[in-house]
């Protein structure tokens, strides 16, 4: 015979999925990946259209050491877009995963807290 299974029982793996940690260092190449691929797209997409070159992309040179809008820069703006955007998806997976444990510590304290609620009136 099949034993009868509790709805927690149904429930528990779309919870743990739900509250899964996103990994940090994959997220952060994901992201940074996506990066570079756009920051090389738009440097090729200013250095090959005739319409795309009034873009002021030559301002990143600002904050990207060594960029050019050249097909040398198409690479170094590369780098420096997987290295910004890999910072950026490897912090926002870190606050993801503190706001979810600190969600899941919150609501399993106040549970607690229901649960022994009236436990001195049976004292």
């Amino acid at each position: 015979m099949r034993s009868a299974s509790s709805p927690e029982d149904e429930l528990r793996p779309t919870i743990e999925q739900a509250f899964a940690r996103v990994h940090k260092a994959a997220f952060g190449v994901a992201v940074g990946t996506a990066g570079a691929l756009v920051m090389g797209a738009l440097t090729v997409m200013v250095l090959v259209s005739p319409a795309a070159a009034t873009f002021p992309l030559h301002l990143m040179s600002e904050y990207f050491a060594g960029y050019t809008v050249t097909w040398p820069g198409v690479f170094i703006g590369m780098a420096w877009g997987f290295a910004v955007a890999f910072v950026a998806g490897w912090f926002l997976a870190f606050c993801r995963n503190l706001s979810v444990a600190i969600t899941a510590f919150s609501i399993r304290t106040r549970a607690e807290i229901e649960q022994t609620r009236t436990f001195l009136d049976h004292i």
